[in-house]
């Protein structure tokens, strides 16, 4: 699913929305999520998951094509946790599957 497809499905169950208003809607929602992540926030969404900003510590790497030792500098990155009513929604589809086959 992309972007697009979002803001789609919002038009879709919104009629009375216009195609531009849902695709403002769909952008202050990750822009709002973007910003929160930036300022190193946490975004928890109860049945679906969290978002989270881990630090990485600096470390030597090395250059794959190469094998040369290469510095790592520290950085933050983002992290998303499943939560626990999707991961079961997600297995539940997946064993559905299964039986089918």
């Amino acid at each position: 699913m992309t972007k697009r497809d979002l803001i789609d499905e919002v038009n879709k169950r919104f009629p009375h929305l216009s195609r531009r208003d849902s695709e403002v809607i769909i952008n202050s929602i990750f822009d709002s999520m973007i910003g929160a992540m930036a300022d190193g926030e946490r975004i928890e969404i109860r049945g679906f998951g969290s978002f989270v900003v881990k630090h990485r510590r600096a470390r030597e790497g090395r250059n794959p094509k190469s094998g040369a030792v290469v510095s790592v500098s520290a950085k933050r990155v983002p992290f998303f946790k499943v939560g626990k009513e999707l991961r079961l929604r997600v297995d539940e589809k997946d064993s559905v599957d299964e039986k089918r086959a």
